[in-house]
Parts: C-alpha cells; structure tokens; sequence
C-alpha cells in the first residue's frame, strides 16, 4: 500500500491502462456506443425491373423490436460494508477508456450497456479505491463475502436487489478476457475498482477488484 500522499486518484490509472487496451479500475475497454451498423443500397443504385411472369411478393409491415425503458441507477450500497454510492451515468474518454467520476463519493455506471434491470447482460458500474489523502470505503470490496445483498436505487424510485455472486482479483494485464462489458447473457451486476499491489514502477495498481452479483427472483 502505497504511503501518503495515498495511491494516487484513479482516474489517471484508469486511462493508463486503456491505452493498451483494458481499463484500470473499469475493466477491459467498453464497446463503441455506437448503433448497429445497416446495410444501404449505393447511392444512385437502382432496382432491377421485375420480370413480367414473375408473381407478387407479399409484403408485411415490420414491426421493430420497441427498446427497454429503464431508469437509470441513482445509487448503490453494499450490504454490512461502508460501500454507499451515488451512481451517476458515464461514458467514454476519447481513447475509449471508460469515463469514472473525479471524486470518491460516486460511482460511474457505463450508460451505453445495459442497466441494471436490463433482462440481458453486465451492467458495469466503476468507483475509485481510494483519493489523494484516504482510503474509500470501496477499497473493501475484495472482502464481500459470497451471498451479501446488493441494493441499487433507480431514478424512478424503484429499488432493485441483488446477491453477491463472487469477487474477483483480476490482473489488469488479462482484464479484457473477462468480457466484462458484455451485452449478453444473463442479467447481472458488476462493480468495480482497482486493487491488488500498488505497483510503484508503472504508478499502478496491479489488479482490477470485480464483484459480481445477480438479481434477487
């Protein structure tokens, strides 16, 4: 652990890391918020003119998909731990490091994924571990235990339970195996921050601190 001056604020870290590809303290580097991309016809291009003999093709209105009306996540607690947390919406830095809030009373949730509530994939929420001057409460997220609830409160009001499922210490260097942005797969939380060695050679932490939990049935 690092002496005072404390580890320094881990948004540096964060950005550090993301150039080589993952992200300190939120994970391997967060997909592009980009849309889907669509095919279009060439400018210009015309259709083939149909065939005399050819018979008519039924024609059926689309009707897309309508997207999840979620509200967004307004805070975050862990609980029997001091990990309570505004949550506020981020996104990404221009080198396509996810954004984390400069202060230690916020978390950042990555708002182009999922949100929590989301019937699919991770939704990813980042904190820092500590600032300048003290160590922050989230900094004991490597010792959640398995089964500890998790409550995340929603700008609607509404409140949504979770169950710790694990907590990991997972090497920045092999983060982005980890699929931690994933947009798939079962609904599920992932709160992260820095951890493991402070490694004073590279101004660093060595590991990423991820827990996972699952929605309360």
């Amino acid at each position: 652990m690092p002496s005072a001056p404390l580890r320094r604020l881990a948004a540096a870290v964060f950005l550090s890391a993301a150039v080589a590809g993952t992200a300190a303290c939120g994970g391997s580097q967060p997909p592009s918020a980009g849309p889907d991309a669509s095919v279009t016809a060439a400018p210009g291009a015309s259709s083939p003119a149909p065939s005399a003999a050819a018979e008519p093709v039924p024609i059926r209105q689309a009707t897309p998909t309508p997207a999840e009306e979620i509200p967004d996540p307004v805070g975050i607690s862990v609980d029997g731990t001091g990990i309570e947390l505004e949550v506020i919406p981020v996104g990404q830095e221009p080198n396509g490091a996810m954004t984390l809030p400069g202060n230690h009373y916020q978390a950042g949730w990555y708002r182009f994924g999922p949100a929590p509530g989301s019937s699919r994939g991770a939704a990813v929420l980042a904190a820092h571990v500590d600032s300048r001057t003290e160590q922050l409460p989230i900094a004991g997220l490597d010792e959640v235990p398995a089964g500890t609830p998790l409550t995340v409160t929603r700008s609607d009001g509404s409140v949504l339970r979770y169950t710790t499922q694990e907590v990991k210490n997972i090497p920045k260097a092999s983060l982005d195996q980890f699929d931690l942005f994933d947009r798939g797969g079962a609904p599920r939380l992932e709160l992260v921050t820095c951890g493991g060695k402070w490694l004073d050679s590279v101004g660093d932490y060595e590991d990423n601190v991820v827990l996972t939990a699952v929605p309360v049935p």
